[in-house]
């Protein structure tokens, strides 16, 4: 298989683990979080930035790819990896939540989804079998199967019918996979009913992906509940193959997943606050732009060594964004992805030292202080 993983520790009670996911562009420690590069870009951000801050698997989304600059350039280029420059792992999303959140601008079937561009409004139709075509266009080292993503709240009637569909086109998916130098991971949908993860985990895993994402989560339900969720499936997932969160990248959740045995994360959360002015600190989050920050000589967060920090005040990075300067937000999203992948360095220490309880209690008792 062109993905495998290695379990390296894990705690004698509980589910924290570390791991090592071997692809075709290089091993990574886990757990580990994903930069992500929606159109082949960390935004604001060059590979290289990326990999000083310490990025090494980033993720991609097909459906945005798909619609520019379209997967025949990117094929004709050597590949998403020549494409933009980045000599590590790439995960490829499906564009399955990307689609499904479109709203009324789609349509479902059993053949797959009919949906209209969020760009020019022009019609498109991905089925599993288009889907995995772009993929394998791409060249991606993970790519993910098409799914079903359901809303929340939804009914039981509506997460299982979305569960069913969701292992039904990963059969699809799976039939039509070619490529040996890319893995294909399977994603556990159910919504926020244990009985019905139970059943799509059942189902996915019978499969043999390459590796289980959790879908469907980090959607608009309660911390709490996904967390519920995550305890309850997991136990599910094989202990033998990576386990992926989808769409979480906040700390505490970062903190709880690992602690939940989880091995991989992504998320658009702190690029994304990055560029609307807000960064993470050890004491939770700071508002650079607001006022109080204007003759503020300290660093972002005077615990944090990044390269921000190390350099320049919050005043200067606040006069950068009032003043629509691109350096402003260019600064706190290398602070931000710094501070993520610092977090999941130290949570490999703690779990590595059987401290991930005490890890995650004092980090919480700070991050909430602020």
């Amino acid at each position: 298989m062109a993905i495998s993983f290695t379990v390296t520790n894990k705690l004698k009670n509980g589910r924290a683990r570390l791991g090592l996911l071997h692809t075709p562009h290089g091993t990574v420690e886990t757990p580990v979080f994903m930069p992500v590069g929606t159109q082949a870009t960390v935004k604001t951000m060059t590979p290289e930035e990326v990999w000083n801050v310490g990025g090494r698997l980033i993720l991609s989304n097909t459906y945005h790819l798909y619609l520019r600059p379209g997967q025949e350039l990117v094929r004709e280029s050597g590949g998403l990896h020549r494409f933009m420059n980045w000599s590590g792992p790439i995960l490829t999303d499906s564009g399955g939540f990307q689609v499904f959140s479109l709203g009324p601008l789609r349509k479902v079937s059993e053949e797959g989804v009919t949906f209209r561009s969020h760009i020019d409004g022009s019609e498109h139709f991905f089925s599993p079998e288009k889907a995995m075509e772009i993929q394998m266009a791409l060249g991606s080292d993970i790519a993910m199967a098409f799914d079903e993503c359901a809303p929340y709240p939804c009914s039981y009637e509506y997460a299982l019918e979305a569960l069913d569909r969701t292992s039904r086109w990963a059969e699809r998916c799976l039939a039509v996979h070619r490529l040996e130098e890319q893995g294909v991971f399977g994603i556990v949908q159910g919504g926020v009913f244990p009985d019905l993860r139970k059943k799509s985990a059942s189902e996915i895993v019978s499969l043999n992906f390459s590796g289980y994402a959790i879908g469907g989560l980090s959607v608009g339900e309660p911390k709490e509940l996904m967390y519920e969720m995550l305890d309850y499936t997991v136990p599910f997932l094989p202990e033998e193959k990576p386990r992926y969160l989808m769409g979480v990248g906040s700390p505490d959740c970062l903190v709880e997943g690992v602690l939940r045995g989880i091995d991989m994360f992504d998320c658009v959360l702190p690029t994304r606050l990055a560029r609307n002015g807000t960064v993470f600190t050890r004491r939770g989050k700071l508002v650079v732009r607001n006022a109080g920050n204007a003759r503020d000589l300290t660093p972002l967060d005077p615990e944090c060594s990044c390269y921000v920090c190390r350099n320049y005040s919050r005043a200067y990075v606040r006069h950068l964004i009032k003043a629509g300067e691109v350096l402003g937000i260019r600064l706190t999203t290398i602070h931000n992805l710094y501070f993520i992948l610092g977090l999941m360095k130290e949570l490999r220490e703690a779990v590595r030292e059987g401290k991930i309880v005490e890890y995650r209690d004092k980090f919480m008792e700070k991050y909430h202080s602020g």
